[in-house]
């Protein structure tokens, strides 16, 4: 297991669910993630994605919500959980994400390359 993979886990570990008002899927847009948790998704074609981006949305999406929701990146994650990413709809989880962890995601993640989910 790589570095960035350890820390992808850690991460994961320590961001707070909760649940997303049934239907909504005002935080599935267009996001960029690492090669890492790329790689954890299934490939979806060129059109697949050329579609979701012509509609703002995450070529994951599908008509019952996140089709990858167990893998989803980190950025996914975070929707909701933090001032910074706060729920269109108000949610959020009885306790948000920690200020020093998501320093340390936002540090994990400018030093990593970004790809176009």
């Amino acid at each position: 297991m790589t570095g960035n993979s350890k820390k992808i886990r850690f991460f994961r570990k320590h961001i707070p669910a909760f649940e997303c008002l049934v239907g909504c899927h005002d935080c599935c847009g267009p996001v960029t993630t690492s090669p890492e948790e790329m790689a954890r998704l299934p490939v979806k074609s060129i059109a697949e994605h050329d579609a979701a981006l012509a509609e703002l949305n995450c070529p994951y999406l599908g008509k019952n919500g996140c089709e990858v929701y167990a893998e989803r990146p980190l950025i996914c994650r975070l929707f909701g959980t933090t001032p910074m990413l706060a729920c269109p709809q108000g949610r959020r989880p009885e306790v948000m994400t920690d200020s020093d962890l998501e320093q340390q995601i936002e540090l994990y993640m400018m030093s990593t390359r970004q790809v176009l989910v």
